[in-house]
């Protein structure tokens, strides 16, 4: 098992400590989903109790981060259709908010600044960098939500991206690397939507992003697991 206290360590109590260090875990999958998480494990290599634990664990659970199966204890999420469609279907109404207002409000500097984002992921895709791209991808989304100038949209925008971030670490081989290519032409056209302040084409590619991503991911998990 691996777990890595985050750098930000000041925590105000050791449920904390523990909370966000089992939830880093598993939104960057280095607790990937079926995962067991045994309480004594973790008490011993975090150096606390088995209490804060437990209470971390059931904060996770009402995260939908983490499942408690009688006789068998807690486990890691699985990453599911329904969790997938969940996360794409808020991250489309909150894109929709966010780049509609960035559109309406950013200063030239802040519409360079996206400029100089979806450079820089072209240069890593250039280069094969995909973790790096993933990585400014966030970071280019984000700035819609910090440019509309509403910090509450950026905090909920911020959450969901994180388990975005899941998904897409999770199945990086098999879906974001072949998708990466049409992703960044999106991005594309995000950026001269909002150039232009074409309101309708943004909202048109926000949800034409999305929901291509939602199906790519779900139809990837349905064909690994031979269901319909």
């Amino acid at each position: 098992m691996l777990l890595v206290v985050p750098k930000d360590n000041r925590y105000r109590t050791k449920q904390e400590l523990v909370y966000r260090t089992l939830r880093d875990a598993i939104l960057k999958c280095d607790l990937p989903p079926g995962t067991r998480l045994v309480i004594d494990d973790i008490a011993r290599r975090l150096a606390v109790s088995s209490i804060p634990v437990r209470e971390a664990l059931q904060i996770l659970q009402s995260d939908g981060l983490v499942i408690n199966t009688p006789h068998v204890g807690a486990t890691v999420a699985p990453i599911s259709r329904e969790s997938i469609r969940e996360v794409f279907t808020i991250l489309e109404g909150l894109e929709i908010m966010s780049t509609r207002s960035a559109a309406l409000l950013a200063t030239p500097a802040g519409v360079d600044e996206l400029s100089a984002l979806v450079d820089s992921m072209d240069l890593a895709l250039q280069n094969g960098s995909y973790e790096d791209w993933a990585d400014l991808n966030t970071r280019f989304h984000l700035t819609f939500s910090r440019l509309s100038g509403m910090p509450l949209l950026e905090e909920m925008l911020e959450r969901i991206l994180a388990r975005w971030d899941r998904v897409r670490r999770y199945f990086f081989s098999g879906v974001l690397v072949h998708r990466v290519d049409l992703a960044q032409h999106e991005h594309h056209a995000l950026l001269a939507a909002v150039q232009g302040k074409d309101l309708v084409a943004l909202e048109e590619t926000v949800r034409q992003h999305n929901q291509g991503a939602m199906a790519s991911y779900t139809g990837y998990l349905q064909e690994r697991s031979g269901t319909a």
